[in-house]
């Protein structure tokens, strides 16, 4: 039979639509065929930590924020605004109310309830610098019904709804309660929240690619998007974070259409991409980053503020900001802990920063009764934007008379060492360098750094010091701006003697993507809701 004999004889056609038909029924489309539009962006590291209550590693936090909700948002003006809850505040400023919205469901379907939120408030709590400030000063915080949670204070403190809407490091992202009674020191095993997309587990590959899926039963905010305030409208069907470890592959997948947007751009590339007119390069952030150099207080060489102060003498900010930036254009010499161009900036205590000192710091090492105690300084090697300080800073230390061993990993490896009470020579380390947004260290009370409670419930590096409580105790009780500029300035001063940690710089990272997404905003988060593609 001929094929045109075929296709007239009424019993093929019969089988051939009946195994066409067979087919589409049983054919499952692949989630990427699915979808008809999906954001392909490389972050600026990889995904694999992924509970946000364990580090505070930007990209966990960015992760925090695709799936999970907050019950305050914070907008453009730094004003604080309802997110999941609206509030009330009893006259004598003891009592705060929170009353959740309408609507809200967690990824598996159940009813969002405050029981859910005060676990999940204590959890944060437990880790975050404001929360630990307001436990210590609740007298309880409680459900007192399905939508209602209450917290009565001992004590007014003026700072609570900023607490509750922070931006960053840690922000209090609301989990069911199951999951929040997980102890803070403990990942989470399920990634459920009620947030604007879903966390698709089963195509997670730690450090390779992380996919989130719109969540269909989000009911957003009526009132317009600003940063994490706002209607939190999700566009698009799917945004995958994929993993590119080398710029110029990054770059030409950017150019080709393989991916839409590049997080952080390496300062040498920013030209190439400039010259494509298809091509956005720019910084979104307004408060710009800070690097920062934090020592281990818990072993030797650095658990000796002698020792600390000849690192510091040895270390200054334009080598840190011309081997990663190179350009002055996107960075400047900022000695401010508060972050340059804030309401507390000062350059008090950090004139060492900006000149060469190693003379100096060769005196100084000598004087201190350093022993050769070799320090190890924890290197990540596949985030570009984190890769070159721990080689600047090993060979300043070096000149300085420091014995350094500098170790290669991952920057998620980092992540997870640097949570490590251990000593460095059974996994733990002396120094690690860092990036903190503008937003995350404006002040003495969301500045991390500066918390003094030592190995329960400091910051990495675990400085013990009830003198830096009490200053972030006495700010948190001035009522004047005058009060809070003082105190401020006399805490950053004793930071800076104590060394408690080294600001080398701040800059503005820049962003590149496609034209063809729309909705950016400058932000001091990558926020991919109210992100649309042509």
């Amino acid at each position: 039979m001929t094929r045109n004999q075929s296709l007239n004889n009424p019993a093929y056609r019969r089988i051939a639509l009946g195994l066409l038909l067979l087919a589409l029924c049983t054919w499952t489309p692949s989630p990427a065929f699915a979808t008809n539009k999906t954001i392909r962006a490389v972050m600026h590291s990889p995904l694999r930590v992924t509970d946000p209550i364990l580090t505070t590693a930007y990209i966990t936090r960015n992760h925090g924020y695709m799936i999970y909700d907050t019950l305050l948002g914070t907008d453009d003006k730094f004003a604080v605004r309802p997110q999941m809850a609206d509030w009330s505040v009893s006259a004598d400023k003891l009592t705060y109310s929170f009353t959740l919205r309408d609507g809200l469901k967690w990824h598996d379907g159940t009813p969002v309830t405050a029981a859910d939120c005060v676990a999940s408030i204590r959890r944060w709590a437990a880790k975050d610098g404001l929360g630990q400030l307001i436990l210590d000063n609740t007298e309880t915080l409680q459900a007192t019904n399905d939508k209602t949670i209450t917290l009565r204070l001992r004590n007014p403190l003026g700072f609570v709804l900023d607490a509750f809407g922070k931006l960053s490091s840690y922000p209090p992202f609301m989990m069911p309660k199951r999951i929040a009674e997980t102890s803070s020191d403990k990942a989470i095993t399920e990634h459920i929240g009620s947030g604007p997309f879903k966390f698709s587990a089963k195509e997670f590959q730690p450090g390779v690619r992380a996919v989130y899926e719109r969540n269909k039963d989000y009911v957003p905010r009526p009132e317009k998007v600003s940063w994490t305030a706002g209607g939190k409208r999700v566009l698009v069907d799917r945004v995958e974070w994929v993993v590119m470890p080398d710029p110029q592959t990054q770059i030409g997948a950017l150019q080709s259409g393989e991916i839409d947007l590049i997080e952080d751009i390496p300062f040498d590339l920013i030209p190439t991409l400039e010259r494509n007119r298809n091509i956005q390069v720019r910084g979104t952030d307004p408060l710009g980053s800070q690097i920062v150099g934090r020592m281990n207080f818990l072993y030797p060489p650095f658990n000796k503020v002698e020792i600390r102060r000849a690192a510091m003498l040895a270390l200054n900010q334009k080598d840190f900001l011309d081997a990663l930036v190179g350009n002055p254009k996107y960075y400047r010499l900022c000695g401010a802990m508060f972050a340059c161009n804030s309401a507390l900036a000062t350059d008090i205590g950090a004139k060492s920063l900006f000149s060469k000192n190693m003379d100096a710091a060769r005196k100084a090492l000598k004087a201190s009764g350093y022993d050769g105690t070799p320090v190890v300084i924890l290197h990540p090697t596949d985030v570009g934007i984190l890769k070159t300080h721990p080689v600047v800073a090993a060979q300043l230390l070096r000149q300085a008379g420091f014995k350094v061993d500098l170790q290669a990993m991952d920057w998620q490896t980092v992540v997870s060492r640097r949570a490590s009470q251990k000593p460095p020579a059974e996994g733990g380390w002396n120094m690690f360098f860092t990036l903190w947004a503008g937003s995350d260290v404006v002040d003495p009370l969301v500045n991390q750094n500066l918390i003094g409670r030592g190995k329960n419930g400091g910051w990495f590096g675990w400085p013990d010091d009830p003198k830096l409580e009490q200053y972030r105790a006495a700010y948190a009780q001035a009522v004047t701006p005058d009060e809070r500029k003082k105190i401020a300035a006399e805490l950053q001063a004793y930071a800076y003697d104590q060394v408690i940690y080294i600001p080398l710089g701040q800059f503005a990272r820049q962003t590149a993507w496609r034209k063809d997404l729309t909705g950016i905003v400058d932000s001091p988060i990558p926020l991919f809701w109210n992100l649309d593609k042509k």
